[in-house]
């Protein structure tokens, strides 16, 4: 699956602003989240390749959760880049790859998969996240650990950070996360509904004895 923005549209602009951009929209008194991706002529210029209003994705197992893939590359970028997106086939990135996007959760909720859930259900979050089901623990609620180090950002709202032996810290706008392989979940234990950005790096992981 490739990169997701703008529900997957990407089309081709001049350097200037277009005369008929998009009138920005607010939800429940929220902008839309809008991405801008930049690229460089055969030339050298450099141009807004794309500028849009983002199209979350939704899936059934995790009702109320908005998803955003927004960018990333199974391998290091190659310099100048047309600003065309790579394929994703996964959610998380493996070794020397990389993932941009964000995701919201509503009130009172967790980053969980609802227990024994249909095929249909499963497929549909395969299809849409794929590689996201098998980094859930299926008996602890949000708990996942990946591959990746991971930059985090609240944009907006407030979240728990849940870690090992049930360590948590409260974390509200503009606090930031480096999430360093490790096992965590995410809790919105608020009455508003929380965004938070990400970026994700592939990275090695040694078995450690135990």
């Amino acid at each position: 699956m490739g990169a997701l923005a703008a529900g997957g549209a990407f089309k081709l602009a001049s350097a200037a602003p277009p005369e008929n951009a998009e009138t920005p929209r607010t939800v429940g008194g929220e902008r839309d989240p809008h991405c801008v991706v930049t690229g460089q002529t055969k030339s050298g210029k450099s141009i807004m390749v794309s500028h849009a209003p983002l199209k979350p994705l939704t899936v059934a197992l995790m009702p109320g959760i908005e998803f955003y893939r927004l960018w990333g590359s199974d391998s290091t970028p190659t310099l100048p880049s047309d600003g065309s997106p790579s394929p994703q086939p996964q959610y998380f990135p493996p070794k020397n790859g990389f993932r941009f996007g964000m995701f919201t959760l509503p009130p009172a909720t967790s980053t969980s998969a609802q227990p024994s859930p249909s095929s249909a259900l499963v497929q549909e979050l395969e299809q849409k996240l794929p590689g996201v089901l098998q980094a859930m623990e299926p008996n602890h609620s949000g708990m996942h650990a990946t591959d990746t180090v991971d930059f985090d950002v609240v944009v907006f709202g407030e979240v728990v950070l849940e870690l090992d032996d049930g360590a948590e810290v409260v974390l509200k706008a503009g606090d930031c996360v480096i999430q360093n392989g490790t096992r965590h979940a995410w809790h919105n234990r608020s009455g508003e509904k929380c965004m938070i950005a990400f970026s994700l790096v592939g990275a090695g992981r040694k078995t450690v004895p135990t």
